[in-house]
């Protein structure tokens, strides 16, 4: 017997994904920056740059707790969270820029070194050290490093999604998947059930015609009405 499909996939588990624990670096390491580098008022900055962090990190919870009735508000939600990190991303340059400093060179020991660590810290705690102490040019540098290792972790599972989608589809077609494999069992359970309680083998070979004769008027209705014929 088929399995029926299922119409709720699996869903949720977010807080164990690497990318969403590297989000909340991103959100937690910006609200530090901010309020160590940043007037507490009268700039707006303040509030694009902590909302960018925030909704990077939201999206992807929200996109994860929708995934398993729709993939299209997944994916949708994934790319707001890819989006919003480009926009973060121009903040910490245009700092950069605006206090004479620069990002640090691909090839550099510093950028070297950043990126070796951010790729085995994804936790908060192994951060906000740095945050307290370090320099705003080194801070900057630094979120740009987890910025841009989380922009890829983000573009793989954009592309993961969209393969699931063209898989599963969305709750509609799973829906449709379920309700058609459903009736399909309850024809076959019926057709058994007509079968086995044949008296004779002269009343199961009739009773197997009828069947095939029903079978056919279906096939040539649905052929008429999908103009196949």
């Amino acid at each position: 017997m088929a399995e029926i499909p299922k119409i709720v996939l699996p869903h949720g588990g977010y807080r164990n994904l690497i990318v969403y624990r590297k989000s909340e670096v991103i959100y937690h390491g910006t609200v530090a920056f901010c309020r160590r580098f940043l007037p507490a008022h009268g700039d707006r900055t303040v509030d694009q740059m902590t909302q960018a962090a925030r909704s990077c990190k939201q999206n992807i919870a929200e996109g994860s707790a929708a995934s398993g009735t729709s993939k299209e508000t997944e994916i949708k939600l994934t790319n707001v969270a890819r989006a919003t990190l480009d926009e973060l991303l121009e903040d910490y340059l245009d700092y950069l820029k605006a206090h004479g400093a620069g990002e640090w060179e691909a090839n550099s020991e510093k950028k070297k070194a950043a990126r070796d660590f951010a790729k085995t810290h994804a936790d908060w705690d192994d951060w906000k050290q740095f945050f307290e102490s370090r320099p705003a040019e080194t801070l900057c540098n630094l979120m740009i490093v987890v910025i841009q290792q989380t922009k890829y972790l983000l573009d793989k599972m954009i592309a993961a999604q969209e393969e699931d989608f063209k898989k599963h589809g969305g709750v509609r077609e799973r829906m449709h998947a379920a309700r058609t494999e459903a009736r399909g069992e309850e024809w076959d359970k019926a057709i058994y059930s007509r079968l086995d309680s044949s008296a004779t083998a002269e009343e199961l070979a009739a009773r197997v015609k009828e069947i095939k004769r029903q079978a056919d008027q279906a096939a040539f209705s649905i052929a008429r009405r999908k103009r196949w014929q």
